[in-house]
């Protein structure tokens, strides 16, 4: 329980506190009364005042009047007990969020130049080309004896030409940091599987490892164990020297080194991929023939049909999936969509997940980068939430479903083909493999990929045909925006596009097979400077039931489609996003805009949580102590999954990072004037109910290493961290007062 004066304590210019305070459990929050939060108060902090006779502007003091034009400016209503500026002076010390350069947009002219006014500007936009440093030990331990005892090393390859140490005892004394000691000294990932992946390269090792006497009186070095711990299919086999640090615990979906190499020598062969292709370019040019006579002599049409031929392979059965009110969807995020984090949400109620989204080429090439995002959690690949009170599909087996999907993009239906094909046969834990074609970003956009598909609408159908051709059983799904630009939408005709093929072939070709789309509701243009258009969202949704309804007519008299080539039965799924910040968002666009699911984005980075409080049904209000467990387990989950090595540590530490830069942006509802917060109002200055949640709020990434530092101990020297957003590099702007 804090004290007034903790609670009334100024915060520091880069927003730093020192202390710990007790503070009391999460406390749930029910929304009985639009305005005011039903939050119980600790005995220390000031009751609100009851709220006077509503007032006409004239009559309402002038500091009131600027309240409410802070509210109408998208100003988080924070308590004025808890500002520590005077509520006229809310709206400049207001947080702008440039969520565009989280995506990778810059902003021009966004370099913190001088104003008008002489004033250095806060920097705006993305930091391109960011630097984290080299994180490595001071002398490299040779492969050979990193996992094994002292007296037993396996053969080095490199021989006597090798410039790494094969002295394990010269490598714990000079070649790395000593032992650290958060955590008590443990190793986190020995605590938990009984065994380290890391070996000799721990920054734990010595609580895992012990010195053995021999009979001749030698002294050895070994890592130890503890079998109780070890799950059977991890003990079964010790993996090969190269594949050592990719193997982990609990993480699925690990693609073998010389898989990775023979598709970088173009070795692998896409039989399905070539056959289909072969008979696309055909089909293509008949297409295109018949499209141009169209123009000219309505006849003509039916020469298509006459001159069609039949693909050379048919789309295999694919897996029945479900989306449903019971099962949040966390959305497919770049960099904070990585494994921990989305271990993180399924253990707080996510039923959904995507991997980051993967460049289709670079997986043909066999880069190690692309492949990683397609690793898995075993929490992701058990099945999702299943109470279904609709329509229910019979041939639905919630038993074989799994929570994991990949997403991929790609400009050319080659390498979207291909990529398919080969996911299909090297992963084998795969709910679907989405097709991004909503991607905004200026690299991806420009090279005719993510959403430069939504101006061609024509080569999207080809992908999705020929990805549903050759995927085996996974499902073929899609993301999408409304549109290119904002007076150009073109979500509507896309999705009848992708539920039933192009208006001029679907008689013959039938239905392109997707299985579900999810809608962004902004277009390319808009990006984040306006809210999601959920109207638009349930105009889609609208004509997505319509077709399902009408799948067994249009199946017969229209499509005269193959079933195989019908995803979930003739049903394909419809699921929104955008600006979901709460159960009451959630429930609102389930109900109101009739979408099966809504994917979460944003909003589970800021306040992971939210998929609890969509399974509880009210709003929970965090404590600064429980907020924090989240990040020691990311520190935990981290370390599971990159390793508790110098290198796999700072990994953590950089995701960490870049996790708070987005947690840092909750404000405690405890906090607020009144219900419903909102995602993209702007956090004035605060203080904190103690000094724990003051610092959870620091907007400088020098905090956040700090934060970092309670689990991950101090970061090394040449550790480097620069945030994506601008806005946060405090040591390139002067402090605000």
């Amino acid at each position: 329980m804090e004290s007034q004066e903790t609670a009334k304590r100024p915060i520091e210019p880069n927003g730093a506190v020192a202390a710990q305070d007790a503070e009391p459990a999460t406390k749930r929050v029910k929304l009985d009364d639009a305005r005011v939060p039903q939050v119980q108060e600790e005995p220390s902090q000031p009751q609100p005042q009851p709220q006077a006779q509503p007032q006409t502007e004239d009559e309402k003091p002038t500091e009131q009047r600027q309240d409410d034009r802070d509210k109408r400016r998208g100003i988080a209503p924070i308590r004025k007990e808890y500002l520590v500026v005077p509520p006229s002076q809310v709206a400049k010390t207001a947080e702008v969020v440039d969520d565009d350069a989280a995506e990778g947009r810059t902003a021009p002219g966004a370099e913190g130049a001088a104003g008008k006014d002489g004033k250095k500007k806060r920097p705006k936009g993305q930091n391109k080309e960011r630097e984290f440093g080299i994180f490595a030990d001071a002398q490299r331990l040779c492969n050979s004896v990193a996992w094994t005892p002292e007296f037993s090393p396996r053969h080095c390859k490199h021989g006597e030409r090798c410039n790494a140490l094969h002295d394990i005892r010269k490598y714990l004394k000079e070649g790395r940091r000593p032992d650290l000691n958060v955590f008590g000294g443990k190793c986190p990932v020995w605590e938990t599987h009984g065994k380290c992946s890391s070996g000799w390269r721990c920054l734990f090792v010595e609580s895992h490892m012990k010195e053995i006497e021999h009979e001749d009186g030698r002294k050895e070095l070994v890592l130890t164990e503890d079998p109780t711990k070890i799950k059977p299919e991890a003990a079964s086999s010790v993996p090969p020297e190269e594949e050592s640090m990719d193997a982990r615990a609990g993480v699925y979906n690990v693609v073998a080194p010389a898989v990775k190499l023979a598709l970088s020598r173009k070795k692998i062969q896409h039989e399905k991929s070539d056959q289909y292709l072969k008979w696309m370019a055909k089909d293509s040019e008949l297409a295109r023939i018949h499209y141009h006579k169209q123009k000219d002599d309505d006849d003509v049409a039916k020469d298509y049909a006459a001159q069609y031929v039949e693909p050379p392979l048919k789309p295999s059965e694919k897996r029945r999936i479900y989306f449903g009110r019971e099962t949040p969807v966390l959305a497919p995020l770049t960099t904070q969509g990585n494994l921990p984090f989305r271990r993180l949400c399924v253990e707080l109620g996510a039923e959904i997940t995507y991997s980051e989204m993967a460049l289709g080429l670079p997986l043909l090439q066999g880069q190690k980068a692309d492949w990683t995002l397609m690793r898995a959690h075993e929490s992701e690949i058990t099945p999702p939430r299943y109470t279904p009170t609709g329509i229910v599909d019979p041939a639905y087996d919630n038993s074989k479903d799994l929570k994991f999907g990949v997403q991929i993009t790609a400009h050319a239906p080659w390498i979207a083909i291909k990529s398919a094909e080969t996911l299909a046969r090297y992963l084998p834990h795969l709910r679907v493999i989405d097709l991004n074609c909503g991607c905004p970003i200026d690299m991806v956009y420009k090279s005719g990929a993510g959403s430069a598909l939504l101006d061609a609408p024509s080569k999207l159908e080809r992908m999705i045909r020929g990805m549903n051709t050759v995927s085996g059983d996974v499902p073929v799904t899609a993301k999408i925006r409304m549109g290119v630009r904002d007076n150009h939408l073109t979500a509507q005709k896309l999705v009848e596009r992708l539920a039933l093929g192009a208006p001029d072939i679907r008689a013959v070709s039938g239905a392109p097979g997707c299985a579900a789309i999810t809608l962004h509701g902004r277009t390319r243009q808009q990006r984040y400077t306006k809210a999601a258009d959920w109207s638009y969202i349930a105009e889609c949704a609208a004509l997505v039931k319509s077709f399902n309804e009408k799948a067994d007519s249009l199946q017969d008299t229209i499509r005269e489609a193959d079933e195989r080539s019908l995803p979930n039965g003739g049903r394909m799924y419809f699921v929104g996003n955008g600006d979901c910040y709460s159960h009451v968002d959630y429930f609102n666009h389930v109900d109101n805009a009739k979408v099966d699911s809504v994917m979460v984005g944003r909003g589970a980075i800021i306040k992971p949580w939210i998929f609890e409080e969509i399974s509880a049904g009210q709003y929970l209000d965090k404590s600064a102590t429980e907020r924090l467990a989240y990040v020691e387990k990311f520190a935990k989950y981290g370390m599971e999954a990159w390793g508790s090595d110098e290198l796999g540590l700072n990994y953590t530490r950089r995701f960490l990072l870049e996790f708070l830069s987005f947690f840092h942006r909750y404000v405690p509802i405890g906090l607020l004037e009144y219900l419903p917060p909102a995602m993209n109002d702007r956090p004035p200055a605060y203080k904190g109910r103690n000094e724990l949640e003051t610092l959870l709020a620091s907007k400088n990434y020098l905090d956040w290493i700090k934060i970092s530092e309670m689990f991950l101990g101090p970061a090394p020297p040449n550790f480097k961290f620069q945030p994506k957003h601008k806005s946060n590099a405090y040591e390139n702007i002067e402090a605000e007062g």
